[in-house]
């Protein structure tokens, strides 16, 4: 089979197209036939080894999140059968409960092996359903982008009617949360650097929206907008330069999900209005497979549909990254695996 691999050294110019023998599911396993993959900022940080010794080691197929179709099954196995489409968990062991060390730090795409090849052999319970109305693609997008808003939303931050949310972005976690706080009934705000991209989430349902290029104290901003004393929920991806005006913008007693460091990792915040004003700042990583079945069950249930920006195919693998890297997108950049035709 086909597969890419990162070899010799951490750097995207080392992303290699090579084979290697199809796997054979063992007992309780299953054999997928992926369909297709989508691209998470997590998998350019990956490349250079970002997470260090929990990056894991050479030769690495890349890629944490994809759909397949399971084409064979091994002794024992009675959650799938043949036919189903799932998606391979990103946490293969954290099936359900409280997070710990051992379930976070064994992730598709690093440590593990990634998606990016045309077989995968996974533990049956390490798999689930996807929605039957979505595309290949649509579905790829589940088991980060839109576990880690869900997670954020409804496992973490119960977030109810009437709720006044306030969004960082329009990538791919961003519109998932959009879509799901409307889903919930809530008041959404969306922050975005463009103003042709704060017009598409508008279209997308969006109750208000902020550039935060013209209007840089936007933490003041918002908080008038959402009725003076601030927002309830702050779905947070910037992190570095983007946490103090989070601040600013969240209500006393509100919540702040931090689920990405696109601005950088580091902080230089003062951290008494976070005690004072009884913040909740809530670190946010994915979710269990039990959360994404939950999620699974209100995207059928609503029929809401992913957004995809582009389509790559399969070989593209490095044109697809560079375009991800430019953040030029709006919403999810997915690749489509071979049809079983060509395979």
């Amino acid at each position: 089979m086909r597969v890419f691999e990162l070899r010799d050294d951490w750097s995207i110019d080392n992303l290699h197209l090579g084979e290697r023998p199809v796997p054979r599911p063992g007992a309780g396993e299953v054999l997928l036939r992926m369909r297709a993959a989508s691209l998470n900022y997590r998998d350019l940080v990956v490349l250079q080894r970002g997470y260090g010794a929990l990056t894991g080691s050479l030769p690495l197929v890349p890629v944490s999140d994809g759909v397949g179709e399971v084409v064979e099954v091994g002794p024992g196995v009675t959650r799938v059968a043949l036919g189903d489409r799932v998606c391979p968990m990103f946490m293969p062991g954290w099936l359900g409960g409280a997070p710990s060390a051992a379930r976070l730090t064994r992730t598709l795409g690093g440590p593990l092996d990634g998606v990016m090849a045309e077989f995968m052999a996974m533990p049956e319970q390490s798999v689930a359903h996807v929605p039957a109305h979505l595309s290949d693609e649509q579905a790829a997008t589940l088991p980060c982008a839109a576990l880690t808003a869900w997670s954020a939303l409804v496992t973490c931050g119960a977030v109810k009617p009437g709720d006044r949310v306030l969004i960082q972005g329009t990538g791919g976690v961003s519109l998932f949360a959009l879509q799901f706080a409307k889903l919930l009934g809530a008041y959404v705000i969306i922050l975005s650097g463009s103003d042709a991209k704060l017009e598409r989430a508008l279209a997308l349902g969006a109750d208000d929206g902020l550039n935060y290029r013209t209007t840089p104290e936007w933490g003041k901003a918002v908080r008038e907008r959402a009725g003076g004393d601030g927002v309830d929920h702050v779905v947070e991806v910037g992190g570095e330069q983007t946490l103090a005006q989070s601040l600013r913008a969240v209500r006393v007693g509100g919540t702040i999900s931090l689920i990405g460091v696109l601005s950088g990792g580091n902080l230089n915040l003062k951290l008494g209005p976070v005690v004072t004003r009884q913040v909740r700042l809530q670190g946010i990583t994915v979710g269990s497979r039990d959360g994404f079945e939950a999620m699974a069950r209100a995207i059928g249930q609503h029929r809401l549909e992913p957004v995809i920006d582009r389509v790559f195919p399969f070989e593209a693998l490095r044109e697809a990254l560079d375009y991800l890297a430019s953040g030029a997108h709006f919403g999810k950049i997915c690749l489509r695996h071979p049809s079983q035709e060509e395979i």
